[in-house]
């Protein structure tokens, strides 16, 4: 295996999840339809699925959220966290200085799922 291919997080509804992560995270919708929607972004694929729909696809096995967590990086996690509390989100924890030489934020989307955002840090010497 040489890299992550897509992640898809199942929500119990399309209507609340997507105006979060398209509105509130700034994500561009690239696909939509029958219960999936796709964001753009340039390294791997992301996208929601309902979860009423998830018989239809593998059966009556499917999990509960919340399942994750998902990263993103970004150059600011300050000012995305001054963004998102002025959008009415509530963080989970930081902005704070991890031991591995990141920056992060955590808050949580509308199904619970947990969202990272990551800063990386210069070495210190």
């Amino acid at each position: 295996m040489r890299r992550i291919d897509y992640v898809i997080w199942y929500v119990e509804s399309l209507a609340a999840s997507v105006p979060f992560y398209r509105d509130v995270l700034g994500l561009q919708v690239r696909i939509e339809g029958d219960g999936y929607v796709e964001f753009a972004l340039e390294n791997s694929k992301f996208a929601l699925f309902e979860r009423a729909k998830l018989p239809e696809l593998i059966g009556d096995r499917a999990g509960r959220a919340p399942c994750g967590e998902i990263g993103f990086l970004v150059d600011d996690v300050d000012a995305e966290a001054d963004r998102l509390r002025a959008a009415g989100v509530t963080v989970l924890s930081g902005p704070v200085d991890r031991p591995w030489r990141e920056r992060t934020l955590h808050i949580a989307d509308p199904d619970g799922n947990v969202v990272e955002f990551a800063q990386k840090l210069p070495r210190t010497s």
